[in-house]
């Protein structure tokens, strides 16, 4: 049986006005009931104890990705932060999700598949605004295509010949850095929005996977042009490119029998210029939304907590710009 929401309580009425203006706007810029859609397919039994609301559920763990919290974590700052339990909407007078709970919500999300859909959703609601609100929310005039790699949750394996694998996370991989230094983990491939800094289309891969195998994936198909670095030279990428009907913006470099004349060597300090943009987004994400170290075991429990950033991201700059014009 799940739990219906419930009417505000008198203590609830003893603090209106009192709370978190940023996630007050973040609440307001999205049509909850189109998300709370989505959630359906999350089981809830016909008897027994009463569940929470799927979107209590949902917006609880939004909350604890975007400020990195473990589950128990989670429990805690509900169960303390007036501003969490009003975006949640948990009265204050009702016993807040159990660090349980909470996982094995988010773990309905990894076993459905809905964390994509969910994503795309809070996404195109964005879109929407912006083009028809005329803010600028995402203004679809270019793609920052990039990856960054992001530490395991699991200890290094020793390093081996061909790179040593983890019993706690096989999904986890090692990668070479461009300083040439060794690296484990996973990598954050993502096709970034030039003008609002908002992430279109992410992938989450083991740490070995090359960019360019997943650049195309991050071609959303409606912007003027893709900026990437060099990693994203092939012909794959350029078909790409091309079906979206914009303008190919990947820097060259040198091929073996032909070094980049002056001119290509000035169009890839431009592009760079352009293209580093996405690199103060990997930033963020890593200070604010907890994403410098991964937090679980596995690709795909990852994946739901990158996903989960990602949204909270966006909805926080969309946020930010709204406020600003």
């Amino acid at each position: 049986m799940r739990r219906e929401n419930r009417p505000a309580s008198f203590a609830d009425a003893l603090v209106v006005g009192v709370g978190n203006r940023r996630l007050e706007a973040i609440d307001s810029l999205v049509d909850w009931l189109a998300v709370e859609r989505l959630l359906e397919p999350v089981y809830a039994a016909p008897t027994g104890r009463a569940s929470y609301p799927l979107l209590s559920l949902f917006k609880a763990v939004l909350l604890g990705a975007w400020h990195g919290l473990g589950d128990p974590e989670l429990e805690a700052a509900l169960a303390d932060r007036l501003s969490f339990r009003r975006f949640a909407g948990l009265s204050l007078d009702e016993a807040v999700p159990d660090h349980s709970t909470l996982w094995r919500f988010r773990d309905q999300l990894r076993r459905l598949g809905l964390a994509e859909g969910l994503f795309a959703e809070v996404n195109r609601q964005l879109a929407s605004k912006g083009l028809l609100a005329s803010k600028g929310l995402v203004v679809k005039a270019g793609t920052l295509v990039d990856a960054t790699l992001v530490p395991a949750a699991a200890a290094e394996p020793p390093k081996q010949k061909g790179g040593g694998r983890s019993a706690a996370d096989p999904d986890a991989a090692w990668a070479k850095r461009a300083n040439g230094r060794a690296h484990f983990g996973y990598k954050l491939h993502a096709g970034v929005d030039a003008g609002s800094g908002i992430v279109r289309r992410a992938r989450l891969t083991p740490a070995n996977v090359n960019e360019i195998t997943i650049g195309p994936e991050l071609v959303a198909g409606d912007e003027g042009s893709v900026w990437a670095d060099k990693a994203y030279v092939g012909p794959t990428m350029a078909r790409a490119i091309a079906a979206a009907r914009a303008k190919n913006r990947v820097q060259r470099r040198n091929q073996k029998n032909r070094r980049l004349r002056a001119s290509e060597r000035r169009r890839n300090v431009l592009i760079g210029r352009v293209r580093g943009r996405v690199e103060g987004v990997f930033g963020a994400l890593k200070r604010s939304y907890g994403l410098a170290r991964l937090r679980y075991m596995s690709l795909a429990r990852n994946a739901i907590g990158v996903l989960l950033a990602l949204t909270g991201w966006n909805l926080a700059r969309a946020a930010d710009r709204l406020s600003a014009s």
